[in-house]
């Protein structure tokens, strides 16, 4: 029988973020015969849409992939991308609405797709052992390393020569008090440094306190344009989260040459190896300590460029889409 590949499109409305990214650059390397079903709604309507608009676009024949945490529950013959289970393993972090929503839809969907995919065996193991499916396949995140490298520029900001930078969601999870903490503690060593944060509040997590501190500048969403170029001046990249599926502005920021000191949250280690230096997230001061070693210590900041451009090797879309298409031809 001959498969028609139908791609579930919803995440193509959102702003990219790294569940978005990893949604574009695989289905941009997927073969001829496949197609995707899109939609410009969002919220509530993009649930509605999800559930009983795109099963009657489907056919009899039609494999869909969902690769975005959510897909129609009466569609069988599917495969479902998992990115991590922090609405169901921390709802604290997120509105209530949202988290009841993943906490009641998300057992009953794994339990029904033909596959699940994930972005690292850390997520793997815990959907394994939350849902007790047994078909879960890793498929890792990745970098253009055509777009991320040392030489981007970006034109839209300007800022001082030396700068640390964090790209994310400004959410509960990505642990930014602790960010600031640490700041608040090695500002006064370094007074031409100043911290950079990137990435918009989203309308689906909990609030979090923000306190503005001194050098400290917050731009709100960053396009895919001058993301690069943020990475690559940057003089360190911080991911101090509590919990990551993947961890991707890591090895973003390492594709631009970008140090990088990440917590030992989730799958982080997993994924930076030994390419970043990582700090303990039981250890009070163990993110300061870990961004003065790196920002006093030229040895080790040109031991984790290189460190990090040979791990950056290991992470391939073009892999990542392979695998991806080819399971969704043995459903």
């Amino acid at each position: 029988m001959t498969r028609n590949i139908v791609v579930n499109g919803r995440f193509l409305s959102r702003r990219v973020t790294g569940v978005e990214r990893y949604g574009r650059e695989i289905v941009q390397l997927f073969r001829n015969n496949y197609q995707v079903e899109k939609t410009r709604a969002n919220g509530l309507t993009g649930h509605l849409w999800e559930q009983f608009v795109l099963p009657a676009r489907l056919r009899s024949e039609s494999v869909l992939w969902s690769a975005a945490n959510t897909g129609p529950l009466m569609v069988r013959r599917q495969a479902l991308t998992i990115h991590d289970l922090s609405p169901l393993e921390h709802p604290e972090w997120f509105r209530k609405s949202f988290a009841l929503w993943y906490r009641l839809f998300l057992p009953m969907l794994a339990g029904r797709v033909q596959v699940i995919f994930t972005p690292s065996e850390y997520v793997k193991q815990k959907i394994i052992k939350r849902f007790g499916v047994r078909d879960v396949i890793v498929t890792p995140n990745a970098v253009a390393t055509s777009r991320f490298h040392p030489d981007a520029v970006q034109s839209t900001y300007e800022f001082p020569k030396q700068y640390i930078f964090f790209v994310g969601s400004l959410q509960p999870r990505k642990n930014l008090q602790a960010l600031l903490s640490a700041w608040r503690v090695i500002k006064k060593e370094y007074p031409d440094l100043w911290l950079v944060i990137a990435g918009d509040v989203g309308t689906v997590f909990g609030k979090i306190n923000f306190p503005v501190d001194e050098r400290v500048r917050i731009l709100g969403y960053v396009t895919d344009e001058d993301l690069p170029g943020l990475y690559s001046k940057a003089a360190m990249f911080i991911l101090p989260s509590f919990d990551e599926g993947f961890g991707l502005p890591a090895i973003e920021a390492m594709s631009c040459g970008t140090p990088v000191v990440a917590s030992n949250g989730g799958a982080l280690p997993e994924t930076i190896g030994d390419a970043g230096l990582i700090f303990d997230l039981s250890e009070p001061d163990g993110l300061a300590n870990a961004m003065r070693e790196c920002l006093s210590d030229n040895k080790i900041r040109l031991l984790l460029k290189e460190k990090g451009f040979a791990r950056v090797k290991n992470f391939s879309w073009q892999n990542t889409a392979e695998l991806v298409w080819n399971t969704l031809n043995e459903i």
